[in-house]
């Protein structure tokens, strides 16, 4: 006696070639279009983490200040994407299309696309913003004159 199992409906038949085809060329579709998405995300990463980067640098700027009893200045150049800070040029790693902008106390302005932000020993400064740019990304470092706590908003 011999028993012989068939399955119900599709599943015993398989599957065609024109539905191979059809779902293949979903697949390649998909792959297709995922890089652009995974490039706009890391320019928008890279613009987030600038503005970290810069922020930090600033706060490292006002104890350096604090600690040494010294003023310390954090040089900015917009044009060129880096910052100076006790005698170490940084560059910062940012999109091509990224904006970057510094607004300083007049007295800081070094050229029209270079500034300080100065840091004093009792902690205070000579102020300013700085904005980075991308796409509808922004983000705002925010250095108080009066305290010279930094900050960052978006």
């Amino acid at each position: 006696m011999s028993s012989r199992i068939s399955l119900p409906g599709y599943w015993g038949k398989g599957f065609t070639l024109l539905e191979l085809l059809v779902v293949m060329g979903i697949m390649v579709l998909a792959l297709t279009l995922t890089p652009p998405l995974f490039s706009s995300a890391l320019e928008g990463l890279q613009v987030k983490r600038a503005a970290r980067e810069l922020a930090a640098a600033l706060r490292l700027a006002r104890s350096s200040a604090v600690s040494s009893g010294r003023e310390i200045v954090l040089a900015l150049d917009v044009e060129s994407r880096d910052f100076t800070l006790n005698h170490k040029t940084t560059r910062m790693d940012l999109p091509d299309n990224a904006l970057l902008t510094l607004t300083t106390a007049s007295r800081e302005l070094i050229s029209t696309v270079s500034g300080d932000i100065r840091f004093f020993p009792d902690g205070s400064s000579t102020g300013g913003r700085i904005t980075l740019e991308h796409d509808a990304r922004r983000y705002r470092i925010d250095v108080n004159w009066i305290t010279g706590v930094v900050g960052i908003s978006n």
